[in-house]
């Protein structure tokens, strides 16, 4: 139980994950563990890609776990450890609890963790209040260990472990004459310490005597009793005493609810289940875990001030490109290289953005600053991370810095880094086996300029002759996905990294007209723009980050 409410920080890069995006959630999660200790555990908000794929299993690191929202689940918020009970303690013990936990329901839970049923202090209160016959105990099947237990008895003979299960209680108040009337086979009996009256109950084959007051119990009336099968108790109350707490000597189980239990598992919405809480009377409410066994129990009072799943975001900072649920998260820090998105926090965060080619590049400085070596398998995938997004040096968005830290980490993760990234660029452009779907969402980012939205997808390839079989295979689908998406315009950049240029797919009303618009400017330095059906050949551009996309959204804005 100690271990259930032990929060971790989320390190999780966009929708729809490259290599860097995932390479660098890993890095930064192993970096803050090392500085704090604390739990930060890496994920992943889409698909590995293949690119991504064969990094991970170069170095044999698994992937992240895929985490699709965000949104707090109850296992987010402060569970209440409410310890499971015995369903055979009794109500008196089940009170005690109740008193020294300062709670008003205790969960019934069996030996393998499954819940029984829930006891409350009103369901306690109840048997006081009620007239309850004088067979009651016997009808809940009571332990003779809880009424020893209850009585602050001792066992004189007979077994504890037994139940008294028929019969009725009563006090031996009259002469043992007068008890011979009213004392029935397997009846339990509260006497004092009259010889006679022990007799007269066991003669009379009482399942169970209570001897009270602390009398001593003479060595005849035990020989007796054990013969006769009778039970003896002693208790240091009176009999008014023992006969008023005798009740509270039985099981919870004869007095608990377990039918229509309302529960909630570890992993259901907050959102989901306010409403559930709010119509019921309930105080409590029982948490299960995905195999239905108990974890602890909320309150509505729980809810309140509950701040979410704690998040560090790399390689983004746009609510468009976040893993859903992002609002209703806390997000700490934010590592990126892209433009500043609209992206709004509950509190303020540590915000590191630098104009680099790669996040990999930042997350290797700040093992550097930290004074925390980069092992082997680490070097490897920022190294990766930074040949996908530079394009192994190649792209307008690479800096001095990031190619002399791709330099260092290849080295660092023994790889010889031409023949590495010629390999993995070929991993990542093996697009036979993959729908058209899964080709357009392996890297694809939703962008906003004032009222216009557009999405852009990336495929980056050495094959040539595959870039241009997809020319010509995708235009359809991303017709059909310009209804799905929701946005005004689409596009697919089919990026040869050997020639470093770029086939445009354009889909959308004016789209093709606004790409030509935006690079036409640029044909007296040697770009040249083609239209057809949609297709704009753009030579020299490779990146969308910095090429593309700010090119777009400044002619949106013009």
């Amino acid at each position: 139980m100690a271990e259930y409410n032990k929060k971790k920080t989320i390190v999780i890069g966009h929708k729809n994950p490259d290599t860097d995006s995932i390479c660098s959630a890993i890095c930064y999660a192993q970096l803050k563990r090392k500085l704090t200790g604390e739990d930060f555990e890496p994920a992943r908000a889409g698909s590995v890609n293949e690119e991504t794929r064969y990094v991970l299993n170069y170095f044999g690191v698994r992937a992240p776990k895929l985490v699709e929202n965000v949104k707090t689940q109850v296992r987010d918020i402060d569970i209440r450890q409410v310890p499971g009970v015995n369903r055979n303690i009794s109500l008196k013990k089940a009170w005690n609890i109740m008193q020294a936990d300062g709670v008003v329901t205790l969960p019934s839970v069996s030996a393998d963790g499954m819940l029984e049923g829930l006891i409350t202090v009103s369901d306690i209160a109840k048997t006081y209040l009620d007239v309850l016959d004088s067979s009651i105990l016997s009808k809940a099947n009571t332990q003779y260990s809880n009424i020893i237990e209850t009585l602050e008895g001792a066992l004189i003979v007979g077994d504890e472990d037994r139940y008294f299960n028929e019969g009725k209680v009563l006090i031996a108040a009259a002469n043992p004459d007068m008890m011979e009337y009213y004392i029935s086979k397997n009846d339990l009996v509260i006497l004092g310490n009259r010889y006679e009256s022990q007799l007269c109950a066991i003669e009379m084959e009482a399942a169970c005597i209570i001897v009270c007051e602390g009398a001593a119990v003479s060595m005849t009336i035990k020989k007796l009793a054990q013969e006769h099968g009778c039970t003896v108790i002693t208790t240091p109350y009176d009999a008014y005493t023992a006969a008023r707490l005798i009740n509270q000597s039985m099981p919870i189980c004869y007095f608990m609810r377990t039918e229509n239990l309302i529960t909630f598992e570890e992993t259901d919405i907050l959102d989901e289940i306010k409403d559930v809480m709010a119509s019921k009377r309930h105080r409590d409410f029982p948490i299960l875990d995905k195999d239905g066994k108990y974890k602890g129990m909320i309150s509505r009072r729980n809810l309140l001030g509950n701040k979410g799943k704690s998040l560090i975001l790399v390689d983004h900072n746009e609510r468009t490109q976040a893993v859903d649920g992002i609002e209703n998260a806390r997000i700490l820090e934010i590592i990126d290289h892209h433009r500043l998105g609209p992206i709004e926090t509950i509190a303020p965060v540590y915000f590191r953005n630098q104009p680099l080619g790669c996040t990999a590049t930042i997350i290797y400085q700040m093992y550097q600053e930290a004074g925390v070596p980069v092992e082997k398998k680490i070097a490897g995938l920022l190294c990766s991370a930074i040949i996908s997004d530079t394009l192994l040096f190649r792209s307008p968005t690479c800096t001095e810095v990031d190619k002399r830290a791709g330099m260092e980490l290849a080295e660092i993760a023994g790889i010889q880094i031409e023949d590495y990234a010629k390999a993995m660029f070929a991993a990542g452009s093996n697009l036979t086996s993959k729908s058209d779907e899964e080709i357009f969402y392996q890297d694809y980012k939703r962008f906003t300029a004032g009222k216009v939205s557009f999405g852009v997808s990336q495929i980056t390839s050495l094959n040539a002759p595959e870039l241009k079989e997809l020319s010509g295979r995708m235009m359809p689908y991303l017709k059909k996905a310009l209804e799905s998406q929701g946005v005004d315009m689409l596009f697919l950049m089919l990026t040869n990294i050997l020639s470093e240029s770029t086939t445009l797919i354009c889909v959308g009303q004016g789209a093709a007209a606004l790409v030509l618009s935006v690079f036409r400017s640029d044909e007296e330095q040697g770009v040249r723009t083609e239209k057809n059906d949609g297709l704009v050949e753009l030579p020299g551009v490779v990146s969308r980050k910095k090429q593309l996309v700010p090119a777009i959204v400044m002619k949106l804005q013009e």
